[in-house]
């Protein structure tokens, strides 16, 4: 037998022992991630009584609908679902738009300061949001937009980690397309539709996800732009219906499971797509 068929036997099954040390610590930190959310859900079933019983179930003993229609009947959630919905839609379409005209532009023409702009761009990934509230809020008061679902739409509009996500995706499309739709006599907007876009829907799709579960999780700003309940999203919202009903864990897990249905629904849909837009995007 020759030396690297030896080599290749004793290497294989320390090889196969890594692989499955690496794949048990992979189920782990899987569990430890998600087992929140699997007993949020399962709580969200119970009686309030079985939540508090010692020793603690896992699955619920007699599942009910009871606590969903407490918690629709109770308070306006109706409103509050449609505010986020709102909300995070507008902001994902308006962010997607500017991200993918400012990543095709940044990628694929030349102008003066292009890249100290860039630059200038990606600084502004360095500045925390709690810094911003206050221009924001100005900005908001004064063009009178304030206690408004668009004082929560306007500050997601422009998206600096979208332009960035786009123009890496865009520079590794061939130049040659352009080019050649330019000879055939086509406008730049018809070039950015009919062939970038096409082309961009990976990372389109990606940041799509991102920008709607960031907008969604949103609290801070509404917390800050909104005193209206009736025109609160549901992060905000749902602080306060807990805090009515601090005790009545039962209905405060129903009400976070519904808010948490949207979220799940768009990442099983798109999640083929976010893990191909970030191994692109990487290798780019």
């Amino acid at each position: 037998m020759d030396q690297p068929d030896l080599d290749r036997q004793s290497v294989a099954p320390g090889r196969h022992i890594g692989q499955w040390l690496l794949m048990a610590a992979f189920v782990v930190i899987t569990i430890i991630f998600v087992m929140p959310l699997v007993l949020m859900i399962f709580s969200a079933f119970k009686p309030s009584a079985e939540i508090l019983r010692v020793p603690p179930t896992f699955f619920p003993q007699a599942p009910t609908l009871d606590n969903f229609r407490t918690v629709l009947n109770e308070a306006p959630y109706g409103s509050w679902y449609r505010n986020s919905l709102v909300v995070a839609c507008a902001v994902t379409a308006l962010s997607l738009f500017t991200s993918s005209v400012g990543g095709y532009i940044f990628a694929k023409f030349e102008f003066p300061l292009k890249q100290p702009l860039f630059v200038l761009i990606l600084i502004t990934l360095m500045i925390p949001f709690p810094v911003l509230l206050i221009p924001n809020y100005l900005i908001a008061n004064r063009l009178g937009l304030l206690n408004s679902l668009w004082a929560l739409v306007l500050p997601g509009m422009v998206s600096a980690f979208g332009i960035f996500l786009m123009r890496q995706f865009a520079a590794g499309i061939p130049r040659d397309l352009i080019e050649a739709a330019r000879l055939d006599g086509a406008s730049e907007w018809s070039i950015f539709a009919r062939i970038m876009l096409p082309l961009m829907r990976p990372a389109l799709a990606a940041l799509g996800v991102f920008t709607f579960l960031a907008s969604w999780n949103d609290y801070l700003w509404p917390l800050v732009a909104i005193n209206d309940l009736d025109k609160s999203t549901l992060p905000l919202a749902l602080t306060f219906f807990n805090t009515l009903h601090a005790q009545r864990f039962d209905l405060v897990m129903a009400a976070a499971t519904m808010a948490v249905v949207p979220v799940l629904i768009v990442f099983l849909i798109f999640q083929r797509h976010i893990v191909k837009a970030l191994v692109l995007a990487g290798m780019r």
